[in-house]
């Protein structure tokens, strides 16, 4: 009901671009994350331990400079979303999804509580992924399993393997449908 509200300039152009955004954001992402494997497979240097004696403000995080710290801000951005709408599109937890003006007390709270753990993860999750070195000043790298090669190891595959496994599922049923729309109503 909302895409045929749209506008033609929002359905020709808006949601195209949308979804490419997403498309990149995600590539960039498993990308980062293979990269961050293969750092793993072959120096030690790259697994996500504290920082010793950060210079903040003296040394880029980033071996891009100021655009790659910018790409790490966009992506962090959208792994903190894409988990959120993960989170409550899960069939566990689509019971916990507010209703405007009808959410009580205590699914309230369960909202908090959730958000609350989902972004005090994000900074682990971010480190583990090799998408930032940043510390965020809560020395999140001190965790003793950040230093086990094959937790983050599996976890960096994992992430890479499904998230890639989603997206091809994603594309290429789209196209698939868009397939079969097109030739059924040329038949």
């Amino acid at each position: 009901e909302l895409r045929h509200r749209a506008s033609p300039w929002q359905r020709n152009l808006g949601y195209p671009l949308a979804m490419l955004g997403l498309l990149a954001l995600t590539g960039i992402s498993v990308l980062i994350v293979c990269f961050h494997v293969l750092e793993l497979l072959l120096d030690d240097a790259a697994m996500p331990r504290g920082i010793q004696d950060a210079s903040l403000g003296q040394a880029s995080f980033s071996i891009f400079g100021s655009f790659g710290a910018a790409l790490q801000v966009v992506l962090i951005f959208y792994l903190m979303v894409s988990s959120v709408v993960g989170f409550y599109s899960s069939p566990l937890f689509t019971r916990l999804l507010p209703e405007r003006q009808d959410t009580p007390l205590t699914k309230i709270i369960g909202n908090c509580v959730s958000l609350l753990v989902l972004s005090s993860a994000l900074p682990v999750f971010s480190r583990t992924l090799g998408i930032t070195r940043f510390d965020l000043l809560g020395d999140f790298g001190r965790f003793n399993w950040l230093g086990n090669f094959y937790i983050v190891f599996l976890y960096n595959m994992g992430f890479a393997g499904l998230t890639t496994l989603c997206l091809v599922k994603r594309v290429s049923w789209a196209v698939q449908a868009e397939l079969i729309r097109a030739f059924g109503e040329v038949g």
